[in-house]
């Protein structure tokens, strides 16, 4: 679970680490307000759930509480990276010696957590070279220990109050980071202003199993709402910028299934795993939440295991029959568990099904009117 900005600033705070004076608004008038009580320039930073949000003219600057409203007005309700904005955080404006980043998450291959820092931290953070970056690994059995800050800190050319502080807001971030059993913790930027380290922008990823310990957190809804809609059903979906709407049964059959779409020249509007074992019900929901969004076509693709393929095609069905037949092609790839069974049911309802993957994906490019030419 990814926690807004302002929440996890608050989590930051709370641990003794500087942050910038400010607070949250959700109208104009509230973000006039807060600049007023701040009496000097605010940043205005549209919340959504997605980083590069300078880049995208999610973040604007105002020197009065008028310009203040005006920004904000802009900003809120506008679409940030396709995510709306629903809050600004609206907070001092920092004069910026220096912009650096600070991150723990975990490695993978390592098998514990690693810290990641670079000196040229700030809107341009994917382009630091590889021999700019520390990488710490942390044993998890220890910990992260005090001479391991400094040993950051110097690895970056700091040292005196400024390395001091870089330090101690390294150990603060760890023990965030073990107390909420995070994914990942970062600021970018960490700026150096004056003679304070302040963590201008701050970020904090849960892990979504580990909720159940953690009631005092906020639980932040992720996603497009069609995304959450589907999410209700138990399913994993993402939303994409096709227009061929997908369901598949397995994560890696889904991925595949997306690729030799796009290998055929036809574009995927979605992930959705439909899992293994779904009952007939929440497909038929499915399908038709698909259905929904209006792509030209549709593919569904089975291969039967736990999920049988007479409940699919019963899924099929009823949703055909709630319809009054479906608004776009419909293409099905069904194999596996009760197949011979499946198929009857289609064919008895006027529709047939492939056996081959990719010559259900090429027809449905060719009936969603794309393709190699």
């Amino acid at each position: 679970m990814k926690l807004y900005e302002y929440m996890a600033k608050s989590t930051f705070a709370s641990a003794g680490i500087r942050i910038p004076q400010g607070r949250v608004a959700s109208t104009p008038e509230e973000a006039e307000a807060i600049a007023r009580e701040l009496g000097r320039p605010v940043a205005i930073k549209s919340q959504i759930l997605a980083g590069a949000r300078g880049k995208a003219g999610g973040i604007k600057f105002a020197d009065t509480p008028a310009e203040a409203a005006a920004r904000a007005s802009e900003l809120l309700g506008s679409e940030i990276r396709d995510l709306r904005v629903e809050k600004v955080l609206v907070e001092e404006k920092l004069s910026i010696d220096k912009e650096l980043y600070l991150g723990i998450t975990i490695d993978k291959a390592l098998k514990r957590p690693v810290v990641i820092a670079t000196a040229e931290g700030g809107i341009n953070i994917e382009d630091v070279p590889e021999k700019s970056i520390v990488r710490l690994p942390v044993d998890i059995v220890w910990g992260l220990l005090p001479y391991h800050g400094w040993q950051v800190a110097r690895r970056l050319g700091l040292g005196g109050k400024i390395g001091s502080q870089l330090a101690d807001i390294l150990q603060k971030m760890y023990k965030l980071f073990r107390a909420y059993d995070a994914e990942l913790i970062e600021s970018n930027p960490l700026v150096i202003s004056g003679e304070n380290v302040i963590a201008a922008d701050a970020r904090l990823n849960v892990d979504d199993d580990s909720l159940f310990r953690h009631q005092d957190l906020p639980r932040v809804e992720e996603g497009t709402p069609l995304e959450r809609r589907v999410h209700e059903l138990g399913l994993a979906f993402v939303q994409l910028d096709g227009d061929i709407a997908v369901m598949a049964n397995g994560a890696g059959i889904t991925m595949a299934t997306l690729d030799v779409l796009q290998y055929y020249g036809g574009r995927p509007a979605n992930f959705l795993d439909a899992g293994g074992g779904a009952a007939v019900e929440p497909t038929a929901r499915a399908i038709e939440v698909l259905l929904s969004t209006n792509p030209k076509a549709m593919l569904i693709n089975i291969f039967g295991g736990i999920t049988r393929c007479d409940d699919v095609a019963n899924a099929l069905v009823q949703v055909q029959e709630k319809m009054g037949g479906f608004p776009v092609p419909v293409v099905i790839r069904l194999v596996g568990t009760n197949e011979k069974e499946g198929l009857q049911i289609l064919q008895e309802h006027g529709l047939t099904a492939y056996r081959d993957m990719g010559e259900a994906a090429r027809k449905v490019v060719e009936l969603a009117g794309e393709g190699r030419s």
